[in-house]
């Protein structure tokens, strides 16, 4: 797979992995200079405590609260949970089975997550996504056309409107005149790659030079004549306009990279569930 086209997925798309950095950035915060903002029977809740909770829970938070409404609602969720953590240990629950398995679990989860972010802010640096950036920017470029097309309901209705306009007659005016097409005024489709067509017009127009019209093409729409007027290659944007995600991809490539290395170095085995016993027979 080339630098371009992971990028483009990184561009596309849902993150685990990187997302897993943000929660860990709160938890490992420091707590040095922590501000106490309420205590429950004597026992502090601080400024950290309230981002690691809102980083936690944030999905669950109303979204029109913001700023001080949003941290009062955290700091009571916090104070609800220190009392109901609370009363669970007095009646014992931290001696379950349960219990030990999910503590263990979120510790994992809690470290994976923290040398997550290590990785992150590491690998994260201004030579690492040019390289990146240069890499994906070397590759073969996508081809754009610029294109007019003529949209009507029969082949008989497009090939009258070919034979005008390889009369002489301007593409833009019969296409006012006879398109169905209500989205473009004189036809005009302006730069298009070619997944973004559907099939029968993007072979069609790709095939194509520019000033050349088409003979009629049927699509799932009706009957086109094509008009193409440029091609190009699509430029690439520069590095500014998508820092952002070129960072996430080269934060995500590390995190991914590190995760496959411990993989390789360990003794993973998958064991099959039992099978399941056979009914008794009636």
């Amino acid at each position: 797979m080339t630098s371009r086209t992971a990028l483009k997925r990184a561009l596309l798309g849902g993150q685990i992995l990187a997302a897993a950095a943000f929660l860990a950035g709160a938890i490992l915060a420091s707590t040095v200079d922590a501000r106490t903002i309420a205590r429950v029977d004597g026992v502090d809740i601080t400024d950290e405590d309230v981002k690691v909770a809102t980083a936690d829970i944030s999905a669950e938070i109303p979204p029109q609260l913001e700023g001080a409404e949003r941290e009062a609602y955290v700091v009571e969720y916090l104070i609800d949970m220190r009392l109901v953590a609370r009363k669970a240990e007095a009646d014992k629950l931290a001696e379950s089975a349960d219990f030990v398995r999910r503590l263990a679990y979120l510790r994992d989860k809690a470290l994976m997550e923290g040398m997550l972010t290590k990785v992150a802010r590491e690998s994260n640096n201004d030579a690492a996504v040019r390289e990146v950036y240069a890499e994906a920017s070397k590759a073969q470029a996508e081809q754009e056309v610029k294109a007019r097309h003529i949209l009507v309901e029969t082949e008989a209705q497009a090939r009258a409107a070919l034979k005008r306009v390889r009369s002489g007659e301007d593409f833009a005016k019969v296409a006012d005149q006879v398109s169905k097409d209500p989205g473009s005024r004189g036809g005009e489709l302006g730069w298009f790659t070619k997944d973004r067509m559907v099939p029968e017009f993007a072979e069609a127009a790709f095939k194509m030079k520019p000033n050349q019209i088409s003979e009629p093409v049927k699509s799932q729409f009706g009957w086109h004549v094509i008009k193409v007027e440029e091609r190009r290659e699509k430029p690439f944007p520069k590095l500014e306009e998508i820092r952002e995600q070129v960072e996430r991809f080269v934060v995500q490539k590390a995190q991914a990279d590190a995760v496959m290395k411990l993989r390789e170095s360990a003794k993973v085995e998958k064991l099959d569930a039992p099978a399941a016993a056979p009914a008794a027979p009636k």
